[in-house]
């Protein structure tokens, strides 16, 4: 049984393996606020949370931030609901000023780094004063793109489908409490 094949129950049922349970989560979440908190304290950024897979980290992440800041969404696609990236997609994007900003952008999974590069790309286009990345995890690969980094990472995984915790399963499992990876077939 391929992935596409699988039901959302299946997914769950036998299919997932835990790589994190939520304490592990949460731990990493504030490792990650405690980093950002002393490199940006100062700073009152403009946080942008990449939509979808970026609003559960960020609902954990963001009152663990004890300052000033701004906050605004965007989203850009590349799943559409598959286990397979395709091509970008700008959903909607910050409706906020970005320019002369310092910009963070929270995501949930640094994969590639396609999304991430072309989110990027976008604030330097807008004038953004400097940029850092936040995510909750990165995939081990060697499929990322050329000159692209992350500032703060929470989690590291292996180079499977994973979802939870934000990251979806065919637009479901989002809100599973751990991350899960589907087992190799």
């Amino acid at each position: 049984m391929t992935r596409q094949q699988l039901s959302p129950s299946e997914v769950m049922s036998d299919n997932a393996e835990k790589l994190y349970s939520m304490a592990q989560v949460t731990q990493s979440i504030q490792e990650i606020a405690k980093q950002i908190s002393n490199d940006l304290g100062d700073k009152n950024p403009l946080v942008l949370v990449c939509m979808m897979g970026g609003l559960v980290p960020a609902g954990w992440l963001l009152p663990l931030l004890q300052f000033p800041m701004k906050l605004d969404y965007l989203q850009i696609s590349r799943y559409r609901g598959t286990t397979e990236g395709g091509d970008l997609e700008w959903i909607k994007k910050p409706a906020l000023e970005i320019r002369d900003q310092s910009v963070l952008i929270v995501d949930d999974i640094f994969d590639e780094g396609v999304t991430i590069a072309e989110i990027h790309r976008y604030c330097m286009q807008q004038g953004a004063a400097d940029i850092k990345t936040a995510v909750l995890v990165e995939k081990n690969s060697n499929r990322k793109v050329v000159d692209v980094t992350v500032d703060y990472v929470g989690l590291h995984v292996p180079d499977r489908y994973v979802f939870g915790f934000g990251m979806d399963y065919q637009h479901y499992w989002r809100n599973a409490s751990g991350i899960y990876a589907l087992k190799e077939q």
